[in-house]
């Protein structure tokens, strides 16, 4: 068998294969992806839709300087490796990144649910029920309207470029985590799960999940052999 890559075939009888028309969703299938590096990219397209992301942000740079560094998070490995088995639907997920994206040095995340749908590209009501869900544990909490909290055990931005010092000294916001987790904890009015976060809620849930399916299989194996057995029975 010839290992050589196959090559595509070319038509010889002259007919053309008929384009689809621009405006057809199927025709996205045929054209270049375009590539986004920023959300003020993806504002920039939608200029008739409300994104309100702020001012324009320079570009980060994880690993800058120790006493300048750009942008610099702390993302809990833990934390992406629980959620990425707990969560069976995709948008709570989108939503985590999105808001991880969106952090601010402090870990405060200055979005309205509006904005969330808009990027996301689903209803608010859709957001709202992910958010829901995402809160219930403790992930993030409301500061106030258009103003939520990363947890920061789980995801936490240290530091973040000032825009505007680009043509002065660069300047720069940095918040120890070591300070906001003290600030949080300090707070009676937050709920124990966000003053004291623990995945442990979503680890019995996923065991309980795998349980419920081991015990779905053995059931539905159990139904096959039952059919099984009742038609050979029949056939005898």
């Amino acid at each position: 068998m010839s290992i050589q890559p196959k090559r595509r075939r070319t038509r010889t009888d002259g007919v053309t294969q008929p384009r689809l028309p621009m405006q057809d969703p199927a025709a996205a299938w045929d054209q270049p992806l375009r590539p986004v590096e920023t959300l003020d990219d993806l504002a920039k397209r939608y200029p008739d839709r409300p994104v309100g992301l702020g001012p324009r942000r320079k570009k980060m740079e994880f690993y800058g300087p120790p006493d300048q560094p750009q942008g610099f998070s702390l993302d809990s490995l833990e934390f992406f490796f629980i959620i990425a088995q707990f969560f069976r639907e995709a948008l709570p997920l989108r939503l985590i990144f999105l808001l991880i994206a969106c952090q601010r040095a402090g870990g405060q995340i200055h979005l309205r649910q509006d904005d969330m749908a808009t990027v996301l590209d689903v209803s608010r009501t859709k957001v709202n029920e992910a958010l829901a869900v995402i809160m219930s544990h403790g992930i993030v909490f409301k500061v106030r309207r258009g103003v939520y909290q990363f947890n920061p055990p789980y995801s936490y931005r240290v530091a973040e470029f000032i825009p505007g010092t680009e043509s002065e000294e660069p300047q720069y916001v940095k918040v120890e985590q070591s300070d906001a987790i003290r600030t949080i904890r300090e707070d009676q009015t937050l709920p124990k799960l966000v003053r004291f976060p623990s995945l442990a809620k979503m680890r019995e849930e996923i065991e309980k999940l795998r349980e419920e399916r081991a015990q779905d299989r053995a059931r539905r194996r159990e139904e096959r052999e039952l059919r099984k057995q009742q038609e050979e029975g029949a056939g005898q």
